[in-house]
Parts: structure tokens; sequence; C-alpha cells
């Protein structure tokens, strides 16, 4: 075991050359350096914010939601039926014609009845669009305030209006009580999503976003180690930039005011734009890549850090790539239709039910869930943007 934490916490990788973890370890009085353990502060701390969360949405995101006409009512159930139920989670959860006309024959029921059973039978167990709505407003609720306050730290330090400051000196920088906290709470909410994905709506990418958060709660564990903290701030703040604007737009979804919901999603598009694809390669990756190596010099763990800092960027880059795409759809169908990625957010749709009579149902003007609205619901899942 000592063999092996040896060469994983190897100072020639972690660390610059000529440094090492005793020179680190032992600071002046007064003078704090970032350790590994603390990032063991994170674990409590993501209890308490889960609990937290659970909390605003009973008693402030509910009654928020109740007074947008949003209630937590419960959809019609399907009949129950022995047959179909078999069916349905043993075999197919949407029958094909084949299927639907075997079910009608064997229990002498119309085919449109039997598609009905079907269509009620899904919809029993997705969310209602009061507890999507709880969910974003919590979402929005965090992301803005620690956005307000990654700005408000970050206005107060050097580093943001110089960014060489992240390297003068480096890696016998003093980690701040306010770096601390800001790493720390990004840290926890982070871990907390990883709790709360078990228990939050579930979506077909599940195993997609969990690896997704395990991956950004391993690369602000990362940062903070090796004392890039400094850089490390600038990244999470351009990163949080655009979350709370998504948010706000599902928010808008959810309670149809769709006109609302769009301009909200082109905010969020500009917000994102200059972010990701101008803010974020001209001011950070600028710096970890050159005046780092200017004032610090390359290392290996410098090296992989810069390496996952430029994946990001072409993430950023697909992503908004698919945020043209919806938009020029959108354009071209004089309102926001369906995004290119709904079959991946499937879980989150409303699906319509029909009339009895057969008559088409009516045409909702603010949009709904799966309608107008529909690709604001969706773009939640594709960036989760405050992640790295």
């Amino acid at each position: 075991m000592a063999a092996l934490s040896a060469w994983f916490w190897n100072e020639r990788f972690w660390l610059p050359h000529n440094v090492t973890w005793a020179d680190l370890a032992d600071p002046a009085p007064g003078v704090e350096y970032p350790k590994a353990g603390h990032l063991l502060t994170a674990m409590p701390l993501a209890l308490g914010i889960f609990f937290v969360r659970i909390l605003f949405e009973r008693f402030i995101a509910s009654n928020c939601a109740q007074s947008l006409h949003i209630h937590p009512g419960v959809g019609r159930r399907a009949q129950p039926n022995a047959v179909l139920e078999k069916v349905f989670t043993s075999i197919t959860k949407n029958p094909d014609a084949r299927h639907l006309d075997g079910l009608s024959k064997q229990l002498d029921w119309d085919m449109r009845k039997v598609q009905r059973w079907f269509r009620q039978r899904r919809n029993q167990d997705k969310p209602s669009t009061h507890t999507k709505f709880c969910e974003s407003m919590w979402r929005f609720t965090f992301y803005l305030c620690i956005f307000i306050y990654g700005v408000r730290f970050l206005w107060q330090s050097p580093w943001m209006w110089d960014t060489r400051h992240c390297w003068y000196g480096y890696p016998y920088q003093v980690l701040t009580p306010g770096l601390y906290h800001y790493y720390m709470t990004e840290l926890s909410f982070y871990w907390s999503l990883m709790f709360t994905q078990f228990t939050d709506i579930k979506r077909k990418d599940f195993l997609i976003m969990f690896i997704h958060h395990l991956a950004t709660v391993g690369l602000i564990g990362f940062s903070y180690v090796n004392n890039m903290a400094r850089v490390g701030s600038l990244v999470m703040c351009v990163h949080d930039a655009s979350d709370f604007v998504l948010e706000a737009a599902k928010m808008a979804n959810y309670a149809k005011y769709q006109r609302l919901c769009d301009f909200l999603f082109v905010v969020f598009s500009a917000a994102f734009f200059i972010t990701r694809l101008v803010v974020y390669p001209v001011w950070v990756l600028n710096s970890t890549l050159f005046e780092s190596w200017a004032i610090v010099g390359p290392y290996p763990s410098w090296w992989l850090f810069n390496f996952l800092l430029l994946v990001l960027q072409v993430l950023h880059i697909i992503w908004f790539y698919l945020i043209v795409r919806i938009a020029v759809k959108a354009m071209l169908r004089g309102r926001v239709s369906k995004d290119v990625r709904s079959d991946v957010e499937s879980s989150s749709d409303e699906e319509p039910q029909p009339p009895a009579d057969g008559s088409k149902a009516p045409h909702t003007p603010k949009g709904e869930n799966g309608t107008n609205g529909h690709y604001t619901v969706a773009k939640a899942r594709l960036y989760n943007h405050n992640s790295w």
C-alpha cells in the first residue's frame, strides 16, 4: 500500500522541478497551502447540500411552482392488466404494429385502446412538470449564487486582472479562505450531483452524466492538489456564467412562457459563445499554455492539466455547433422545435394524450415540454455547464 501511495504521489509528476512535498508541508505560521486532505471536507458538505436541496425544493421551489399554476398532480394511470404489464416490463414499452395487433386479438380490445394503455403506462413512470420545475429552480439558485460569489471573489483577486499572477511564485501560493470556500463549494456540489443522480429525474444518458460528474470532480481535485487553484477558479467562473441562464430557460419552458423561454435561450447561446469560445481560450488557455510555460516551465502534471483543458475546448466547440443547429432549425420553422438530442432526453418529454374521440389535440400557444420549448429541456443534459 505504501508503495502504491508513493507511486501515485510521485513528486516528479505532480510538482515542478526542484520542489518536493516536504517543501509544501511546513509553511510559515499563518500560511496555508492546498493539501489533498482538504478534499475530504467536500464529502460532508455534499451531504449538507443534499439536505438543503430537499428543504429548498419542498418549501420554496414547490410554492413557486404552484404560484405559476404548476401543480404536483398525478397523471392518468393505466388500468391494471397483467398481460400488458408483462409485455411492458419484459418485452417492449413501445410495441410495434405486429405486437399491437396480437395483443388486440388476445385481449379482444380495439388496437387504439391498447396503444392508449401503453401511452398511459409510459407516462405514469415519468416525472411531473412540477418535479422538473423544482429541480431546475434548485440548480438555477445554486448556479446563480456560486457565480455571484465567484465574480465577487475574483474581482478582488490580482489574477483576474493579470493572469500571470496565477503563476508568480508557483507552487508557493497561499491558499486564501475565499479560494478555499470557492473550491470546496463547487466540489461539494458536484459530489452531491453524483449522489442525487440516483434519485433525480432518470434519463437515458445516466451513465454518461455520471462519468461527466466524476470527471469534473477529478479535474477540480487535480487542480487543487497541485495548487493550480488560481487558474482553476478562473475556469470555474467562466463555466458558471451561462448555467443559471439555461436553468431559467427551462423554468420558463415548464411554466409555458414560450417567448421568455426563447429569449433566455438566445441569452444563453450568446453567453455560451462569449465565455466558452472567446474568454476561455483567449484568457484561460493562453495563461495555462504560454504564460505558465514562460514563468514556471512544463512538468508532467502540467502537460496533463493542459491536455484536459484543451479537450474541454473541443467539447465547447461541439456543444456550440449543436446550439447553432437548434437555433437554425428554430428560425426555419418559425419557432423552436424538437432538439437534435431529444431522443436522449426522452424521459423528460411529456407525451401528449390524444382525445378519445379521435379529434386533434388543441394547439398550445405557449409551448409545453416536448413541443415548442422542448429544446431547452434537452439542452440541460448537453451542457451541464458549470462542468469542466
